[in-house]
């Protein structure tokens, strides 16, 4: 079921914002308008977002902010779309370097050859679920619709991650894999790190069968009330917001240093493309982190 845009004030879990909402003109379209943590921009070496559907230039479907090049998807409206985020981050669009999700555990380190990879140019590589680098100004860029995006960033070491975790990259910990990577290529101590759990589907809105519910049980002993419940029905209820904080944080990131998310997709279908919400009718939303020049250093 297609479910249009809407200008309706975003839900929210808990009492105090987690996300902050940023605002830029974007002429006849309205206003382009990108989530942000900010714990992650406190760290004075990166931009970031993840997107809304405010202020694109799809159409359809698609409205209006749209990154997923599927069928029906005008290919210049989906360049235009990486575009304004671009210009947002004072780039342009042939500095991104995209995944292609799998779902997977694979994390690829990206240097300066790979930059453009997924917007002017074609990816030489497949099933990539996770980004890490330390070059300045190239944009590290996952897509979902209810998964978790997962940001990262090593103040100490100037490197970023990006990773894309949906219940399979869960269960695989791919997040693990991301700071694996980064203790080996980059010399990052997990505890510098400061990470975020992205806006994706709650546990409210997150049903799963039995099959995939034993998954989390043996991938999470111990943790088993804290992320399920079970409705005794063949049926269970998921957060994949705890689950990922609980891979940090075994990990070795100070829980302090985690935000999570208070924003669902599924709860605000209409600002952000949710695949539960639309029976897979959607688009995509896009999580993004960029490691800033030193100059531009705060």
């Amino acid at each position: 079921m297609y479910i249009e845009w809407n200008n309706l004030p975003l839900r929210r879990h808990g009492s105090e914002p987690v996300l902050r909402e940023n605002r830029y003109p974007n002429g006849e379209d309205g206003e382009l308008c990108l989530l942000t943590f900010p714990k992650l921009e406190e760290t004075g070496i990166l931009r970031h977002c993840f997107t809304t559907r405010d202020g694109g230039a799809s159409e359809g479907m698609y409205t209006s902010l749209n990154f997923r090049d599927h069928e029906g998807e005008n290919r210049d409206h989906l360049l235009e779309n990486f575009r304004r985020v671009a210009r947002v981050f004072g780039t342009t669009e042939d500095r991104y370097v995209c995944t292609i999700q799998t779902h997977t555990k694979n994390v690829r380190v990206v240097t300066e050859e790979d930059a453009g990879k997924g917007t002017t140019k074609p990816r030489d590589y497949e099933d990539v679920d996770g980004l890490v680098t330390d070059v300045p100004g190239l944009i590290l860029a996952a897509f979902t619709s209810d998964c978790v995006p997962v940001y990262f960033a090593d103040p100490r070491h100037r490197a970023v991650g990006i990773a894309h975790s949906g219940w399979r990259g869960t269960v695989q910990r791919i997040s693990r894999e991301v700071i694996r990577r980064m203790e080996v290529q980059y010399g990052t101590d997990p505890s510098d790190l400061v990470c975020a759990v992205g806006p994706s589907i709650c546990q409210d809105c997150y049903e799963i069968s039995d099959d995939v519910a034993e998954h989390f049980l043996a991938a999470f002993p111990g943790h088993e009330e804290e992320i399920l419940i079970n409705k005794h029905n063949g049926h269970w209820q998921l957060d994949l917001w705890g689950a990922n904080r609980i891979i940090l944080e075994e990990a070795g990131v100070p829980a302090d240093q985690i935000s999570v998310t208070d924003i669902c997709t599924c709860c605000n279908a209409g600002r952000l493309f949710s695949h539960r919400a639309t029976g897979g009718m959607r688009g995509n939303n896009m999580a993004a982190i960029m490691l800033n020049p030193a100059e531009e250093e705060r």
